[in-house]
């Protein structure tokens, strides 16, 4: 469990807080109404299903607040050889105050010892929170001809979700190796 300013940790969910989860996303989602996506207030949150198959597989992270209720989450999957980002949310009431970071950094962190090189996601190229806010942590806009398979694959599914894809952008950050000590022999 890692500890933040003013009594905040990040720390692995448990299963009695998945359900919190969507709450958190359609509140976060309210930081939308005054751009162009103002749709996604409305948007489905994450299936509570998926929810729990990424949990079960140790890749669900949560914030919580010095009372230990959960105030944000990260959530991550598998995409070709890269460990995928699948939804990032803090409540908006917590926000501001590096949650947002320190979610992505412990992602990133696991990735590393579970053996990836690259953490990905997939986001909105200008709106503050999104892109620039990844690029501040490392990440990369990803051009169109690197996308593999799997990521055509999830741009198809934004399209169908009714994502406008010439405003969304394919990020990745690159891993540090983990430098081993060797043994003497």
């Amino acid at each position: 469990m890692k500890a933040l300013e003013s009594g905040y940790k990040i720390r692995s969910a448990r299963v009695e807080e998945l359900t919190l989860l969507s709450y958190i996303e359609q509140s976060a989602a309210g930081l939308f109404l005054d751009t162009p996506y103002s749709f996604l207030v409305d948007a489905a949150p994450l299936p509570l299903d998926f929810v729990q198959q990424r949990f079960y597989v140790g890749q669900v992270w949560v914030a919580v607040d010095q009372y230990d209720a959960v105030v944000g989450y990260a959530i991550t999957c598998k995409v070709d050889d890269t460990l995928y980002l699948q939804q990032i949310d803090v409540d908006p009431e917590h926000g501001q105050r590096g949650l947002g970071s320190a979610l992505v950094n412990t992602v990133c962190a696991w990735a590393k010892l579970q053996g990836y090189r690259v953490v990905s996601l997939s986001t909105f190229r200008d709106i503050p929170w999104n892109a620039p806010f990844y690029s501040k942590l490392g990440f990369r806009i990803l051009d169109e001809s690197e996308l593999t398979i799997g990521f055509q694959e999830i741009r198809l599914k934004e399209l169908e979700a009714g994502l406008p894809i010439s405003k969304r952008v394919v990020m990745h950050c690159e891993l540090k190796p983990i430098n081993h000590p060797t043994t003497p022999e």
